[in-house]
């Protein structure tokens, strides 16, 4: 649905990339490896993006690295619109508001460092979750969103070990 909105799927790309968390930060090379895309092509979405104040940049050493601008108007917006596309809304709503005793909900795995692979990957946390009717309702949730959605379900005393060994790739998605 994006695609008929927005054109360029460099830019698409991007705003995936930046937009969905904003602790994402990234630089030119990099985003050309992890898109498989020429850099000039990411060089000029990206300028658009900077120059339209979507996104603010930083010299880091010779590299330049890209973040969303939290600060920016439209970036709670934007925001939305992307978990609205991609249908984390409608998973969290759908599932996670039914299973029990669950304390929290994380998005890692792809979506959660910006890269749409067609998977959604959620931690819940929580105890005594029945995982049977958990199974259920992500096979209902799958077709209402058209993804694939895996999940892991850890106690609340994992946390804190899991949360240190995969920081890098977790966002909070429960609001």
């Amino acid at each position: 649905m994006l695609q008929t909105i927005i054109t360029s799927k460099t830019r698409i790309k991007l705003l995936l990339k930046f937009f969905l968390n904003k602790e994402t930060k990234s630089y030119l090379r990099n985003l050309e490896s992890e898109f498989g895309e020429s850099t000039n092509a990411i060089r000029i979405e990206l300028n658009r993006l900077e120059s339209a104040g979507l996104l603010t940049s930083e010299l880091l050493g010779n590299k330049k690295f890209f973040r969303a601008n939290t600060r920016h108007p439209l970036f709670a917006d934007i925001h939305n619109i992307l978990r609205k596309t991609i249908g984390i809304d409608q998973i969290i709503e759908h599932v996670t508001s039914k299973i029990g005793d669950l304390k929290e909900t994380y998005l890692i795995g792809d979506l959660a460092i910006g890269r749409d692979s067609g998977v959604v990957d959620l931690l819940l946390i929580g105890k005594e979750i029945n995982q049977t009717y958990v199974s259920e309702l992500i096979q209902k949730a799958e077709k209402y969103v058209d993804r694939k959605i895996r999940y892991l379900i850890i106690l609340p005393e994992e946390k804190e070990a899991f949360l240190k060994s995969n920081s890098s790739f977790l966002i909070w998605t429960k609001e």
